[in-house]
């Protein structure tokens, strides 16, 4: 039993190692009075009409939370203020999910769908009933959590 364990605890740290050296996607829980931004998606056909965070990959050389403030001005056409991180990495075809917390910075001008067919404000009511992409539905609670607690998530190194 003991050698069952130990091998099943080395393929589990490979994987760990191997997420962590992988590509990073960043998805942003922009926070409003109590309100989440999520956005429809176009694209590809299977995830077409359901709802994400929005955001996209880590480019070489930038930072995540550089990454969320890219991908918001180009996608959403504000400007964000990362507060924080939410939940743990998520594994995802494309490499590692991060969940990252922001706000509208101030004079920001409201988000608009650029790249999705729609942008919304959500309650912490609402969201277990969104059509999530896999990937986002897993941090539903934790997003729920962060809206109900009425604070920004403190931001992690």
């Amino acid at each position: 039993m003991l050698r069952i364990l130990a091998a099943r605890s080395e393929v589990l740290v490979e994987r760990a190692a191997a997420l962590a050296a992988g590509p990073v996607v960043v998805a942003t829980a922009a926070v409003r009075a109590g309100l989440l931004l999520i956005a429809q998606r176009t694209r590809p056909p299977a995830l077409a009409g359901r709802w994400e965070l929005p955001g996209g990959r880590v480019e070489p050389g930038e930072s995540e939370p550089d990454a969320v403030v890219r991908e918001c001005r180009e996608e959403l056409a504000t400007q964000v203020r990362v507060t924080g991180r939410l939940g743990t990495d998520l594994p995802i075809d494309a490499g590692v999910l991060r969940v990252h917390t922001a706000e509208l910075a101030s004079g920001a001008p409201e988000p608009q769908a650029l790249e999705h067919a729609a942008v919304r404000w959500a309650g912490p009511d609402e969201l277990a009933e969104v059509d999530w992409v896999d990937a986002d539905r897993a941090v539903v609670a934790d997003l729920v959590a962060l809206l109900r607690s009425g604070v920004p998530a403190p931001e992690r190194a």
